[in-house]
């Protein structure tokens, strides 16, 4: 048994099919096959039922699966104690982050990051809350960066920053001439929303139904500048993070206001594995990305 056996297992368990999971793992078919069937050889068990149309997993295979993804993370770590304490701010780091995250928070970042880690090999991907959390889980992800939720409590936070949420509407709206506005005045408005999944969308409706707001269920947008555009077009109101907002607060027809207190704000974690062994580099990354953002914050 060797660890190439174990994520051919893995890739088997996620695809449910021999072809797919070989080309996942860049084998040939039957090379692939021939080590699951040595693998259930060496441990002398059934790991699933084979048909000409799909793979079902045994609960023994389904269990061996589960360690064998911990083994994984497991032996990774290892390369990664030893980087940590020798070069904290070398080698790759794979980083996830939210749509509602990343278009803004990237340009601020990136240059920022490239200039003081330059041996810092950075890979981005972008997915929403419960897919990222997965893999962070599953160690293809070595932290995200996104908006923090009650349920977060089994990872380590390291915290960026506070961003306030401002009121989005079109330009032509009667509250175009506020220079702020309180949160209760929503009371009884049509509030547009991102579809299901941003956690951005769990947030701000919080917000908006405790004001008395009322959601807007013919339309839901899969983006923030799917929302924004339908509010150029005169579409309703919604809610926008700061920093997806622009400087003068008025741009292609449609108008930003900020809320009186208390405002509407989230808080944006850098999330990482309590057992990272990473630290070192996520106190350097927070602080670099803290001081960067906060800077872009104090011009509104």
């Amino acid at each position: 048994m060797n660890f190439r056996d174990l994520e051919y297992l893995i890739a088997l368990e996620e695809v449910k099919h021999f072809r797919k999971a070989a080309e996942k793992c860049y084998v040939s078919q039957p090379t692939l096959s021939g080590q699951i069937r040595k693998l259930e050889e060496e441990l002398n068990v059934k790991l699933m039922e084979r048909s000409s149309r799909k793979v079902i997993f045994t609960q023994a295979g389904l269990d061996i699966v589960a360690k064998a993804k911990n083994i994984l993370v497991e032996a990774k770590s290892l390369k990664e104690i030893a980087k940590s304490y020798n070069e904290p701010m070398q080698g790759q780091l794979h980083i996830g982050l939210i749509p509602t995250v990343a278009p803004y928070l990237l340009p601020l970042i990136i240059p920022r990051i490239r200039k003081n880690f330059p041996d810092l090999e950075v890979f981005l991907h972008e997915d929403q809350t419960k897919v990222l959390i997965k893999q962070l889980e599953s160690g293809d992800l070595d932290c995200l960066m996104l908006a923090l939720l009650p349920d977060m409590h089994n990872f380590k936070k390291y915290p960026l920053y506070v961003e306030p949420l401002e009121l989005a509407l079109s330009e032509t709206h009667r509250w175009t001439n506020k220079k702020e506005i309180d949160i209760k005045k929503l009371c009884g408005e049509r509030i547009l929303m991102l579809a299901d999944g941003h956690c951005l969308r769990d947030q701000a409706l919080g917000f908006c139904f405790a004001a008395g707001a009322i959601e807007d269920n013919s339309f839901k947008a899969t983006s923030l500048e799917t929302l924004r555009h339908m509010i150029g077009a005169d579409n309703g109101l919604t809610l926008l993070p700061q920093l997806a907002i622009p400087l003068s607060r008025h741009q292609a027809g449609i108008m930003y206001i900020p809320f009186t207190a208390p405002i509407p704000t989230r808080n944006i974690v850098l999330l990482c594995r309590k057992n990272s062994v990473r630290k070192i580099c996520f106190t350097q990354l927070s602080a670099l990305i803290t001081k960067a953002v906060n800077k872009q914050l104090d011009k509104y």
